[in-house]
């Protein structure tokens, strides 16, 4: 639908452009012939400009570079050299040593320590974000932006100023490693989140959701859509550092593989160290409205999800 959509609205645009210009070349030519042929052909030739000129601009940026599959051929050497040359006007690695292929993975070991904090971050920011607000379509916005805004980060992290071409390479690998080759199947997020949501609720918790405690299943739900959107977002960063923190090259199946792994143990930190604040957070609102939720049902809850008895007055007083 989309597509076809597009190809009608270009055309729309084109006749349009024809149209005006038709006008154009004739109300000049109405001065004089002359004049209207030279306005045809200086809009013939502006038109032109403005196309090729950015298309030749983005083809003339230099190559990204990409991991030669075999490491002992001169190509590999010749990356190499061109990596540590890179590496090299990195602000994050002055005054190191980049002459050597250890010299060159070391450098590469600090970027993807400091690329895990801004991975972090951003999930974090999701799953605090996706889990409260309770909006499927402002949670796919929040995550949509988040994970491009990510990857942006990351290629400066690597590189401290990407071309275009390299931003478009490094986009489309992210994309076609995490949605489009992968196709989400070999990915089952419920068998990855699962464990770790109910390591933070408990077994009680979790289990007491159909009807029994209102409360905790609200908990429970913010919380697992919070941990699926911060898994993907995850997976994504991660797979972005390993697209540009590497210097052989892999096969995306085993990207995906190892990246999802990887996601998953940070994803356990997040949710440890953020779904007390969301609990917290739900409960005070449900504090507010003792008319839908008995005060005795909240003690209840929270005493369940904190180990201890708390009375509802304290829970206003919660920052």
């Amino acid at each position: 639908m989309l597509l076809f959509i597009s190809i009608f609205i270009i055309l729309l645009f084109i006749i349009f452009v024809i149209n005006q210009t038709v006008q154009i070349v004739n109300l000049a030519g109405s001065f004089h012939p002359i004049l209207g042929t030279f306005t045809a052909w200086t809009l013939l030739i502006l038109y032109c400009v403005l196309i090729f000129v950015p298309v030749y601009l983005y083809f003339r940026l230099p190559q990204s570079l990409i991991p030669p599959e075999d490491i002992n051929s001169p190509e590999f050497t010749l990356y190499l050299e061109k990596l540590g040359k890179r590496l090299a006007t990195n602000i994050h690695l002055q005054g190191r040593s980049l002459e050597t292929r250890r010299d060159i993975e070391e450098a590469l070991k600090v970027l993807n320590t400091r690329s895990i904090d801004i991975i972090r971050k951003h999930a974090t920011t999701v799953f605090i974000t996706t889990a409260i607000s309770q909006s499927g379509r402002l949670d796919a916005f929040t995550v949509l932006v988040t994970q491009f805004r990510m990857v942006w980060q990351i290629a400066h992290l690597y590189s401290q100023r990407p071309t275009l071409r390299e931003l478009t390479h490094l986009y489309g690998n992210v994309a076609a490693t995490a949605f489009i080759a992968g196709e989400l199947n070999e990915i089952d997020v419920s068998q990855q989140i699962e464990p770790i949501v109910s390591s933070v609720l408990g077994a009680s918790i979790t289990g007491s959701i159909p009807g029994i405690n209102v409360v905790a299943g609200i908990v429970t739900n913010s919380l697992i859509s919070g941990s699926a959107n911060a898994f993907l977002t995850l997976r994504v960063g991660i797979i972005a550092r390993k697209y540009s923190g590497n210097i052989i090259q892999r096969e995306r199946s085993i990207i995906r593989k190892s990246a999802s792994l990887e996601a998953a143990k940070y994803l356990s930190i997040i949710v440890m160290n953020s779904a007390g604040n969301i609990s917290r957070s739900i409960v005070n609102a449900a504090v507010k409205s003792p008319g839908r939720i008995s005060r005795d049902v909240i003690r209840s809850t929270w005493g369940k999800l904190t180990g201890k008895e708390k009375s509802t007055s304290e829970f206003s007083e919660e920052p």
